[in-house]
């Protein structure tokens, strides 16, 4: 090969290099904690990121992006861990539910939001089942009372992130 040509490919190794070994870099820098997200150009909305007390301790995530100026809040997926991490309500779709609302309350609450500021809610139950949706309901109302409620999605799954949860259910709010 003449110095300065890259045949048979090699370019192409040369441009893989070239575009992954940043990547790979801030990757290993990430896996340590020490690094920050640049700000991006063109962003300007700031965000809030908030993981309150009586929650357990997230890894890989917030439990809640709050955004200023017309205040977004977005919950991660609550689901039945106390703030332990222990689960609540092994086996019982009902008793999950209300904890994962309970966890959501606190996450919402810590971005100065209520179930009532709620927009979207995203729900997935594990082996979901008709009989389901009235325990869903049933736990639902009572921690949105009688005003209107959110759009809502529901999913049934065949698991959830861990062994025993039966439900989880993320939030969108809206603070005025």
């Amino acid at each position: 090969m003449e110095r300065g040509r890259l045949e048979n490919g090699g370019w192409r190794w040369a441009l893989g290099l070239a575009l992954l070994l940043p990547v790979a870099f801030a990757a290993a820098v990430a896996a340590q904690g020490r690094a920050k997200p640049a700000p991006r150009p063109g962003i300007s909305v700031p965000r809030e990121r908030l993981n309150p007390a009586g929650l357990v301790r997230p890894t890989g995530y917030s439990h809640v992006l709050a955004t200023r100026g017309g205040k977004q809040v977005f919950v991660s997926g609550q689901v039945s861990l106390d703030a332990e991490g222990k689960l609540v309500g092994q086996g019982d779709l009902k008793t999950q539910a209300e904890m994962v609302f309970e966890n959501l309350r606190v996450a919402l609450a810590a971005a100065g939001a209520t179930p009532q500021d709620i927009v979207k809610l995203t729900t997935y139950v594990v082996g979901f089942k008709p009989s389901d949706l009235a325990i869903l309901r049933e736990v639902r109302s009572r921690a949105f009372g009688d005003t209107a409620l959110p759009a809502s999605t529901l999913v049934g799954v065949q698991a959830l992130a861990r062994e025993g949860l039966l439900v989880e259910i993320e939030a969108i709010a809206v603070v005025p």
